[in-house]
């Protein structure tokens, strides 16, 4: 009888079993996931309020802390991508009415800056040209002007490829009573960062980048500076699912008993714990100085192609995700699918205000190799041999 009701058939293509490609990604992100990482990610699961998960995630927390090089007792992952980590740090530490300063020179400050304006915030924006980057002048200057209560910032701006220099900064705001908020899920790993002795008050970054796990869960810390601003809140934050008070107790931030919040993806967590593992095996020194060396490798051959480089200083270029102009008169989308099409090698056009400018190559966690450069520097030269031509 039941059957007769049913006028969706089953979907054939669900029928037929998953089959997926092996690419080599060298975009801005994801990249490769190693073995390891994946074998973490199949094993069966646990319940989210096991011991044995809580124990886990007391790791996580311990590796997050020597990755962002802080001993931030608020610190976490959230069980989202980067992108809900930004939200996060914002709707936690703005209410309606408050000043954010945000500083654009790429997609991600433009993010951030409609988030704020979403919550109810009073959003001033400090702006620079796609490749360039922020100078203490130019930041102390919007402090002035603005008086915000907060400051946000991307440290490694994935659009444009350019690395901001942090040197400084949180002493500055400070001195202005304002708190710090960096973006860092495109760095994170790849180049150097102190949050504590950078005086960083908000600090966030993503699985799928340098620590090669999956997307699906981000870290994120709070100083003690951010949490005696969320604890003044006159207004409860509008997310229950992104709530830091909730969260910091279900992390066991709080020194009180671990209550539930919501299902945790626990196999993400298992994926996340491999990935800080093994960035903790490495080094932070050793990893900072591998994507170092890929990068001025990258660099080298593409100027020996004849390439230009979108950021041109050489101190701020963001190690991970390396920015290239494409060459008049060709279309990037033909660049891309060569590729993608003849060498199984993902990489990526411009984001935003980079959009149709640059070319992106992503040299990221274990893909970040010098065997990796060589083998993008080739089938990129290939690519500019056989493309054809745009006709503008």
């Amino acid at each position: 009888m039941t059957s007769s009701l049913l006028h969706v058939p089953p979907p054939q293509r669900l029928l037929q079993p998953l089959a997926m490609p092996e690419r080599l990604m060298l975009g801005p992100g994801p990249s490769n996931v190693p073995p390891r990482i994946l074998a973490a990610s199949g094993r069966q699961l646990l319940g989210h309020m096991h011991p044995e998960m809580l124990q886990v995630m007391d790791e996580i927390k311990a590796g997050i802390q020597y990755a962002f090089q802080t001993q931030n007792q608020l610190t976490l992952a959230i069980s989202g991508t980067g992108h809900c980590a930004m939200e996060a740090a914002l709707l936690n530490l703005l209410e309606q009415g408050d000043t954010v300063l945000v500083a654009i020179n790429g997609i991600w400050g433009q993010r951030a800056a409609e988030i704020a304006r979403r919550l109810g915030a009073n959003v001033r924006e400090l702006l620079k040209p796609p490749g360039d980057y922020f100078t203490l002048q130019d930041i102390e200057e919007g402090l002035a002007q603005q008086k915000p209560s907060v400051l946000f910032i991307t440290h490694g701006e994935s659009s444009t490829g350019v690395l901001q220099p942090l040197e400084g900064l949180g002493n500055l705001c400070h001195r202005y009573g304002c708190l710090l908020l960096v973006d860092a899920v495109a760095s994170l790993g790849g180049a150097p960062i102190f949050m504590d002795q950078q005086e960083i008050d908000v600090l966030y970054s993503g699985s799928q980048k340098v620590l090669n796990v999956p997307p699906g869960s981000a870290p994120i810390s709070f100083s003690q500076r951010a949490r005696e601003k969320m604890l003044r809140r006159k207004t409860k934050p509008q997310s229950f699912y992104l709530d830091m008070g909730w969260l910091a107790n279900y992390w066991g931030c709080d020194g009180k008993p671990r209550r539930y919040h919501h299902t945790a993806p626990t196999n993400s967590f298992f994926s996340l714990r491999e990935g800080l593992a093994m960035l903790a095996e490495l080094g932070l020194e050793s990893s900072w100085e591998r994507h170092r060396a890929s990068c001025a490798q990258l660099c080298q051959g593409l100027r020996d192609m004849g390439l230009e480089l979108f950021v041109k200083e050489e101190k701020a270029r963001l190690p991970t995700i390396t920015t290239v102009r494409v060459p008049e008169g060709y279309d990037w989308k033909e660049i891309t699918a060569f590729l993608m099409d003849n060498y199984g090698i993902e990489i990526a056009g411009g984001l935003g205000p980079s959009a149709g400018k640059v070319l992106r190559i992503g040299l990221m966690g274990c893909n970040s190799t010098s065997e990796n450069v060589t083998r993008v520097l080739r089938a990129l030269r290939e690519a500019l041999r056989h493309c054809p031509r745009c006709r503008l």
